[in-house]
């Protein structure tokens, strides 16, 4: 009876050992799937471009690679205030119109400061100030309702949104909003390094090189403002959510606010702030948007409300809050943007683009809800 009772422990142990085993390759691979996710896009559309396309058309190229970094740069920036509101249980509605009420403010104050005779280098710092002091605003309402009157945050940036529309039509008088100083659409479309192909002298780093006509078309921008602005930002997110107390609040209040409560936190300040964050950031991506085309667009962000939810899903953070990281919304707005330029450059309808993309935020929850059962089962 003993060796039996012997063998049945140690066949249970082998048992727990390898179901053990096998929770945590699951764990990890739900963990890293972004990432793999992301490399077969990148492989897949590197082979299928090149076989399908007419003509030396590669998607791998440096250009190509700019432009895509380039179009994440509204994405992400919206993501990166979504990712720490989400975290802490909350979301922000608001983002998309903010960063139209931004990009409207922006122009417009350029414009009139320029027009009255204020050097254009100044006159562009104070426009952008007073986009990014426009947007903050915005978050501080959007926080304040949501801390101190304790509506859910779903219900107040879906209302604020739609009176940052109306404010943003109204200043722009429904139009986007021209005249803008040289400058401004200079630093939105310069770099900070330059590839001229063939010849001597290739790279020019803080200088564009003179060239015009058919050699403009042939000069590949390394690394455009607003890509290094972003990249400073993203930084920035990163060291306050992983290792400042900023980042520890935030993931407690999501975790469990009534624990966070009682260690100490200070839940309502701090959700004010994450708000804040939030519009602040979506009034850098409306800032830099004027920048890029040169004109101020109230509807700039509403188009991509979704997308930058989207990128925050895909990179792993939890819908239901106390779970992410930058990492992962950068990831998930790599995503979104290859799969969209991917598409493109097959020759997809545009129409698929918003199916494709659909079904990976059903995956990315899928795995989410997945990887949460797989820890609790662990846990128990």
């Amino acid at each position: 009876m003993a060796l039996e009772s012997q063998t049945d422990v140690s066949t249970l142990t082998a048992t727990q050992q390898s179901v053990r085993a096998q929770r945590h390759v699951l764990l990890t691979l739900s963990r890293v799937w972004a990432w793999v996710f992301l490399i077969a896009l990148i492989v897949f559309f590197s082979l299928s471009v090149s076989i399908t396309s007419e003509g030396d058309v590669n998607f791998l190229t440096l250009r190509n690679s700019q432009n895509i970094l380039i179009a994440i740069t509204p994405v992400l920036l919206m993501g990166l205030g979504q990712t720490f509101v989400i975290i802490a249980g909350g979301i922000d509605l608001s983002v998309g119109w903010v960063m139209g009420l931004s990009s409207v403010i922006s122009a417009l104050l350029a414009r009139d400061l320029v027009a009255r005779g204020i050097d254009p280098t100044p006159a562009i710092f104070l426009a952008f100030a007073g986009g990014i002091a426009a947007s903050g605003m915005v978050g501080l309402i959007n926080g304040l309702i949501i801390a101190r009157l304790k509506v859910p945050p779903f219900i107040v940036t879906l209302g604020v949104s739609f009176i940052v529309r109306g404010v943003a039509l109204l200043f722009s008088g429904g139009q986007t909003v021209a005249g803008l100083p040289t400058q401004l659409r200079d630093f939105g479309n310069e770099s900070l390094l330059y590839w001229v192909g063939g010849g001597a002298n290739q790279l020019h780093f803080l200088r564009r090189p003179e060239v015009t006509g058919e050699q403009l078309r042939a000069l590949d921008r390394i690394l455009g403002w607003p890509v290094v602005i972003t990249a400073i930002v993203v930084a920035i997110a990163i060291f306050l959510l992983h290792k400042t107390q900023f980042g520890r609040h935030t993931y407690a209040i999501g975790g469990n606010k009534e624990a966070a409560l009682r260690a100490g936190v200070p839940v309502d300040r701090h959700t004010i702030l994450l708000y804040v964050m939030s519009a602040v950031t979506a009034g850098i991506a409306g800032l830099l948007h004027s920048a890029r085309f040169s004109g101020g667009s109230p509807t700039a962000g509403d188009p991509l409300l979704l997308g930058s939810i989207a990128a925050v899903v895909i990179g792993g953070v939890s819908l239901f809050g106390g779970v992410g990281q930058i990492s992962g919304t950068v990831i998930g707005a790599l995503i979104i943007a290859v799969l969209q330029t991917g598409l493109v450059m097959l020759g997809v309808e545009a129409f698929w683009q918003f199916i494709v993309v659909g079904s990976v935020v059903i995956l990315a929850v899928l795995i989410d809800q997945s990887r949460d059962l797989i820890i609790g089962r662990a846990e128990s």
